[in-house]
């Protein structure tokens, strides 16, 4: 064919050079693509091993809160009489019983704060609309 190489089948207005140039950008943008998609798998890898390592150090931290609590009123420094200490959990960790009053408890650590439900019931007690009622079941 005329204006064709022959042994090549490419028109002869393209170099080789450029058409070396041609094949090279599009093997460098290929090669990016593949790069940025293995790029975006790592980082969404990472960022889920993330995720489920603060879960479980949140977790972890819940249940040694949960366990040191039921330990915290036979520490030397707890205030009151801890044989008239009874456990109840939630949503205060307990009940103080003394001669002369009963005391809500709840124990947090040095950064801990009450839970909105904890807050109430803190308030209910300062309003002092606490109540005793016996009932009977026949």
């Amino acid at each position: 064919m005329a204006g064709q190489d022959e042994d090549k089948g490419i028109p002869d207005f393209y170099s080789e050079v450029e058409l070396e140039g041609v094949f090279m950008f599009e093997f460098l943008f290929v090669l990016a693509l593949v790069v940025l998609v293995i790029f975006i798998w790592l980082y969404r890898r990472a960022w889920l091993e993330l995720s489920e390592l603060k879960f479980s150090k949140k977790s972890l931290s819940s249940k040694y809160g949960k366990m040191t609590e039921q330990f915290m009123p036979f520490m030397k420094d707890y205030p009151y009489d801890s044989q008239n200490f009874r456990f109840i959990g939630t949503p205060i960790d307990g009940l103080q019983f003394e001669p002369d009053k009963i005391v809500f408890v709840e124990f947090k650590s040095a950064d801990g704060k009450l839970s909105a439900r904890q807050k109430e019931i803190k308030d209910l007690v300062l309003k002092r609309k606490v109540e005793f009622e016996e009932v009977r079941i026949e």
